[in-house]
């Protein structure tokens, strides 16, 4: 049996442990996003950890001293004075240091841990093949939590079923990563073992979550189906108006009058050819409206994912003030998103919502001072002795031009890294200069959301959404939407202190 509905794993903590734990206690997948884990929990500590979930996390982490080094290093009682600027992360390098990799390991299992707290509802992590250098702690960090699917896109994540597969098994993996400008016969290895966090015979075998590969087409379904590391176990079919990254057109790009991306009938799935490879699939992409789980249904999927429906709920990790203002758009029909061709220092096109106040507007772009200190995008490139560089087109134009890039690939890049974490209310505070702006993004169905508000409220739930995509679906075809009972009180789930 499986979800009828996949919360999307969005953005850098938008769907964090609340959402995703609120959505698999309604009987659908919770997916939390792990992207840039580290630095949401480094920068959630700073801020003292309200409520001591964080803490409570940390006490059931298996090895109890890398917990306690990660919590003393960050943590700070109370909070941090909101001009303090946050104390930064180690970046994600091909050799990371020790400091890095615990951090990553220990913050994806304290994310999926939190989901999964207190039921045996299902729980999937999100990863983005784009941004390879973190995936394998990432991935083992979930796995320890017991995460129950790997849902991965922006990319081709052939290998991954095969990582999964090896960590399952407490076996070291490897991980080819792209490398600009490498040498025919050239391979780029990053590696994790996880015999290098000292867990001995504590950790030997661990379940292996399913794995979906997020797709935009039938010959990107099949190649993962035939071609991977290890079983996929199905796949989430994206059209292009879904939020966040998308898959370029196919062929050449060609630009609209308002300078977005064209797609055309060969960007279309053919979902004849996915149902043939017998796997299941849910649809993606301005599937978030009544009537769409139906639909998907007859066509063969086994439901749908939803992201920006519950982007702007209120268990999802956005600044409450930021929902409010995308609600009143809404609801104003002024609500809007701009496929930007080279926002995304991916060079994927990249969903931006157009709101006043962030990084959409044009004034508000130029006048930030270009940073590079998170460095999640950054690419890597061969330099002349064969070693690996870091360069990225959002950071300084003079330090990338150093490097080897060219000034046409910095035009219009924004510092997604920095843009995002602002959106979840952990922006970095800059002294001696404008502190960072949010950076939103969102699918087309963003002019709907105001939809799931009912009468007298000026705001909705994750229940409210699931209610109404589930209406027109057969009683045994989907989960009741109701409420989940309230959580267990926090005193009994009060783990020792740490050390």
């Amino acid at each position: 049996m499986y979800p009828k509905i996949i919360q999307g794993g969005m953005g850098v903590a938008v769907s964090g442990w609340n959402l995703a734990r609120t959505v698999s206690l309604l009987g659908q997948l919770g997916v939390v996003s792990g992207t840039a884990l580290a630095v949401i929990l480094a920068r959630r500590l700073q801020m003292g950890d309200p409520g001591g979930h964080l803490h409570r996390a940390l006490g059931h982490f298996p090895i109890p001293a890398i917990a306690s080094r990660v919590y003393q290093n960050y943590y700070v009682p109370g909070g941090k004075s909101s001009a303090e600027p946050f104390r930064l992360t180690a970046m994600p390098t091909l050799r990371p240091g020790p400091a890095f990799v615990e951090l990553t390991v220990v913050a994806n299992f304290v994310e999926v841990f939190l989901a999964k707290e207190g039921h045996d509802g299902l729980v999937g992590v999100n990863l983005l093949e784009k941004i390879q250098l973190p995936t394998l702690p990432s991935l083992y960090g979930a796995m320890l939590a017991g995460v129950d699917y790997v849902l991965m896109g922006a990319g081709i994540p052939r290998a991954i079923p095969g990582v999964l597969d090896r960590f399952a098994r407490g076996e070291p993996a490897d991980l080819r990563v792209d490398v600009e400008g490498a040498l025919p016969g050239e391979e780029y290895l990053t590696s994790f073992d996880p015999a290098c966090l000292g867990l001995g015979l504590a950790v030997t075998e661990l379940k292996r979550p399913r794995f979906l590969g997020i797709v935009a087409s039938a010959t990107l379904a099949m190649t993962l189906a035939r071609k991977s590391s290890g079983r996929v176990d199905g796949f989430v079919v994206e059209g292009e108006t879904a939020g966040g990254h998308n898959a370029p057109p196919r062929g050449p790009l060609q630009l609209s009058e308002c300078g977005e991306p064209v797609y055309g009938p060969r960007d279309v799935p053919d979902l004849a050819k996915i149902r043939e490879l017998g796997l299941p699939f849910w649809l993606a992409g301005s599937f978030g409206q009544e009537g769409k789980l139906v639909e998907a249904l007859r066509l063969g999927a086994a439901g749908i994912q939803v992201g920006t429906a519950f982007a702007f709920c209120e268990e999802s990790g956005i600044h409450p003030d930021l929902k409010r203002q995308a609600i009143a758009l809404s609801r104003a029909g002024q609500a809007r998103v701009f496929t930007d061709p080279v926002a995304s220092p991916t060079g994927f096109p990249f969903k931006v919502v157009q709101m006043p106040g962030t990084l959409s507007e044009a004034e508000h772009y130029t006048a930030r001072p270009r940073i590079c200190d998170l460095g999640y995008l950054r690419h890597l490139y061969r330099k002349e002795d064969g070693t690996v560089g870091y360069r990225c087109p959002a950071e300084p134009v003079e330090d990338f031009l150093k490097k080897g890039g060219t000034i046409e690939q910095t035009q219009g890049r924004k510092c997604v890294c920095n843009g995002l974490p602002t959106t979840v209310g952990f922006g970095q505070v800059r002294p001696d200069s404008k502190d960072e702006l949010p950076l939103m993004t969102a699918g087309n169905n963003v002019d709907r959301i105001a939809r799931f508000v009912v009468p007298g409220r000026d705001s909705y739930t994750a229940a409210d959404v699931i209610a109404r995509l589930l209406e027109g679906c057969e009683p045994e075809e989907a989960a009741p939407a109701t409420a989940p009972e309230p959580a267990v009180a926090e005193e009994a789930l009060l783990a020792p202190a740490l050390a």
